[in-house]
């Protein structure tokens, strides 16, 4: 086959993937494919990239550069375009838990009180019942200890505010825009997936260079041998 004759494959890692125990990764399972050859395209998505032992714990860190090995010794020839992360990341974990509605209603209850005490203290360190007592004296000319013609749509206007702001009533989106939350989840698992991959690649390289010393000190090397 000559070089206007070789097939392309381009390929773009996913970020994170997960399995379960024992089982092995493929190539169509870690990254999304494609090739104006469909034939060499389904091969190659069958193709296994790491089998899971239990040794390797429950993270795995795949390298782009030990995928286009396997593809180039699997399909000799194939030129091979990448897009994207340059690692994924395996999560290896049993079936997902079932959720423990005991735990998730007393953090709820923790959250909810807690909340609503950090907003009271606020209001008593800001002397918010003096200011609402100042605006209705301003408004209406007469000076009361509770005006609560201002103080109710005050504390529904709170309620609004935080479901506003949180883009949220229940399971209900207002809109397509995603939350502060969500921005910070998102922000707070690319740091995770960020760390742990770093730290599985600098695992790798240790234990490359470990062997490497290992390996030079054996007899017969001729660095030790008079």
């Amino acid at each position: 086959m000559n070089a206007d004759m070789q097939p392309n494959l381009y390929l773009r890692l996913r970020k994170r993937i997960g399995i379960r125990p024992g089982e092995h990764v493929t190539l169509g399972h870690a990254a999304r494919l494609f090739s104006s050859d469909a034939e060499l395209e389904r091969r190659l998505a069958s193709l296994v990239l790491h089998r899971h032992s239990r040794k390797d714990g429950n993270r795995v860190v795949i390298d782009l550069l030990q995928i286009v090995k396997l593809i180039r010794e699997a399909e000799p020839g194939t030129l091979v375009d990448s897009f994207g992360d340059p690692q994924v990341l395996v999560i290896v974990a049993d079936a997902p838990r079932k959720p423990r509605y005991a735990i998730l209603i007393v953090t709820w209850l923790l959250l909810f009180f807690g909340s609503g005490l950090a907003i009271m203290n606020f209001h008593t360190d800001v002397s918010m019942k003096e200011v609402h007592s100042r605006i209705t004296e301003m408004v209406t000319g007469t000076k009361s200890e509770h005006p609560l013609w201002f103080q109710v749509p005050y504390s529904f206007g709170i309620g609004v505010g935080m479901m506003v702001f949180f883009n949220h009533l229940f399971r209900k989106r207002f809109n397509e825009e995603p939350n502060p939350l969500e921005v910070e989840l998102y922000m707070y698992e690319e740091n995770v997936n960020a760390y742990v991959i770093a730290d599985e690649m600098r695992k790798k390289s240790e234990s490359g260079e470990a062997g490497s010393s290992s390996a030079l000190k054996q007899p017969g090397t001729g660095i030790d041998d008079g």
